[in-house]
């Protein structure tokens, strides 16, 4: 996070304060849906609506307590001009988001039609699920995570390069860096689908992961540390997903 980020957050802090609370409001909301849902890698997603709501509320969840510096940083370089103007950005922030949960449901939907069985965790589902981590390891070292992940976490040169004032320009920056934001954590959440949609103790896991790699200023351990967590949670579902803490094991 920088210099700038650290001083907008602080002129700013009944704005930071307030997307903390949302933040919280949305685990809790988070838990309450998908309680006693948890059936592992590749949970059902459930219908399109419920999906997408708790879909919503997750992100908001995930993505608030890593994204406030930027909020906070356009509220302030936009001073005087919009009071609405971080709301419209967190709006069309949390849409790409949103967007992007309706793309992954609509490959989920068909990769079950297509595949049928051969998902099932005793067949192809333990192979997909232990290549998707390490996937997401992989593309923790490539060049388009490096370029998106420096968008996050120098959001002044992003917001600067394509500035524009007003509610419309709120709007716009907001979905830019939604599409930043997905660019860098999408990995980060086919892990999700990968270790168990449903279950809180993962979406928090991936929550401090993608709040590490924006906030810490180490950049270099923050890379490393994923890549080794994501690497060693796929060797283990590979190996002895029963000796996988927390992982309900499909039957």
């Amino acid at each position: 996070m920088t210099t700038l980020a650290v001083v907008a957050a602080r002129s700013r802090s009944g704005l930071v304060a307030a997307l903390l609370a949302v933040a919280g409001f949305a685990w809790i909301v988070t838990g309450v849906r998908t309680r006693g849902m948890d059936d592992g890698p590749w949970t059902s997603l459930g219908a399109p609506t419920w999906f997408i709501g708790v879909w919503l509320a997750m992100t908001a969840a995930m993505m608030l307590p890593s994204v406030w510096p930027t909020v906070a940083l356009q509220s302030r370089m936009g001073e005087g001009r919009s009071a609405l103007a971080p709301l419209l950005f967190t709006t069309t922030y949390l849409a790409t988001w949103v967007a992007f949960g309706a793309l992954a449901f609509g490959i989920a939907a068909l990769g079950e039609r297509v595949a049928g069985d051969f998902l099932a965790w005793s067949r192809g589902g333990r192979w997909l699920a232990g290549a998707t981590l390490l996937a997401a390891a992989v593309y923790e070292l490539t060049p388009t995570k490096r370029h998106c992940l420096d968008n996050c976490r120098n959001p002044f040169r992003s917001l600067m390069q394509s500035w524009r004032a007003g509610p419309e320009g709120a709007l716009e920056l907001g979905a830019r860096h939604g599409a930043w934001c997905v660019g860098c954590c999408w990995a980060l959440m086919a892990s999700l689908f990968a270790l168990g949609m449903m279950s809180l103790v993962w979406t928090a896991l991936i929550a401090a992961v993608i709040a590490v790699e924006k906030l810490l200023a180490r950049r270099s351990v923050a890379t490393v540390g994923t890549v080794l967590l994501l690497a060693s949670l796929g060797v283990a579902v590979l190996a002895s997903p029963d000796a996988v803490p927390m992982l309900t094991v499909p039957v």
